[in-house]
């Protein structure tokens, strides 16, 4: 079977979207061909099996030129494609469903986020399948809707694996990384762009709590603002660490690119996740796969944690339940800390790999072709 892949950008670099970029290459080892249009291409090291065809964001913003290109690519190609996977952005299967419909081709609609727009109710008919990472990422009643799980690259956030692999980027990267030391501090970890939504006000003060308690922490915040919108809650953010008296406790890292993470993971002893989106965060999977202990208050882990969800959730925008569950992790014996990290990596595998996530879609095309 060959694929048309509908995404927003391809860039091996980015820092947030650079993981379609593993996605698209896992793809292409499970269907005979790949073509790829995005609204905006940049760096890519793909089979060749894999053709990227661009909207032509990276030359320019023009609205018209892009659905002139988007027309132009989904009709020449036509008979180089058996199905349609859209990622996110739904707006695409509005625009092409009635032509994807007249030739025959399947449509899949990927969409994990808590946030249901209008329009979305309309891709949901259109649609042939639609996938999500959990039920919660999909909140429209549909029998369409497959739960398929993240898909995490297992080999790249592996503790045993990354070592191995260049290290002197790795130890680079490290010196600006907080570390479990001589120093004994706690090296917290949390990623994600910088905006109301992922609520790091509550971690700054959860963060001041412990300063209180004397405890010996470093926090490491990697994300940047992707909306300039967002840069006055990045200064209200440095203005309540300043006041807390915490400038050398936090180091805001900024954006890095996508396929560094795992670095920054690898050097860290606990994750933390504020966000309120109400979609699964493949952040924290990342987090759970590199056997990181993790805290969250994100409901829809709620679906992936089992048993760990009493021990490892607090309420969204309380500040004094997350330092306790922070310090609750901190006070346990290492031996246990080594089994929840071993039990979260198992979770990740059991329902949340990468490979098993292509696996499952590609079955699911296949039952009608």
């Amino acid at each position: 079977m060959r694929l048309l892949i509908l995404t927003q950008k391809i860039d091996i670099n980015d820092d947030v979207l650079g993981f379609m970029h593993g996605w698209v290459k896992e793809f292409s080892h499970q269907f005979a061909g790949v073509i790829v249009i995005c609204l905006e291409k940049g760096a890519a090291e793909l089979p060749s099996n894999v053709k990227v065809l661009s909207l032509g964001k990276e030359t320019g913003r023009s609205k018209i030129k892009y659905l002139i290109n988007f027309y132009k690519h989904i009709w020449r190609e036509r008979k180089n494609y058996d199905a349609v996977f859209v990622h996110m952005n739904h707006e695409y299967v509005i625009l092409g469903g009635l032509i994807w419909k007249a030739l025959g081709k399947k449509i899949g609609l990927w969409y994990a986020h808590g946030y249901v727009p209008p329009t979305l109710k309309i891709s949901a008919k259109l649609a042939d399948y639609i996938f999500s990472s959990t039920k919660s990422g999909f909140r429209l009643e549909s029998q369409k809707l497959n739960v398929v799980g993240q898909g995490i690259d297992l080999e790249k956030f592996s503790v045993d694996g990354g070592k191995n692999k260049k290290l002197e980027q790795r130890d680079q990267l490290a010196e600006t990384s907080a570390a479990k030391s001589e120093s004994n501090q706690l090296a917290i970890l949390t990623i994600g762009r910088i905006a109301p939504s992922k609520d790091y006000l509550t971690l700054i003060k959860a963060a001041g709590i412990l300063n209180e308690s004397k405890i010996k922490f470093n926090i490491q915040v990697v994300g940047g603002t992707s909306f300039s919108r967002h840069e006055n809650y990045f200064n209200e953010i440095k203005r309540k660490v300043k006041e807390l008296g915490l400038p050398n406790m936090i180091n805001f890292i900024g954006a890095i690119p996508y396929k560094d993470i795992f670095y920054y993971l690898n050097k860290s002893d606990l994750f933390v996740n504020m966000s309120h989106t109400g979609s699964l965060d493949k952040a924290i999977l990342e987090a759970m796969a590199s056997k990181l202990p993790i805290i969250t208050c994100n409901e829809a882990v709620i679906e992936v944690l089992g048993n760990y969800k009493g021990k490892l959730m607090f309420k969204k925008g309380d500040y004094r339940a997350l330092a306790e569950r922070i310090l609750f992790i901190r006070n346990l014996p290492q031996g246990e800390l080594d089994k929840i990290g071993q039990d979260l990596r198992q979770l990740v595998i059991k329902n949340h790999s990468l490979g098993g996530l292509i696996t499952k879609i590609l079955a699911i095309y296949g039952k009608e072709n």
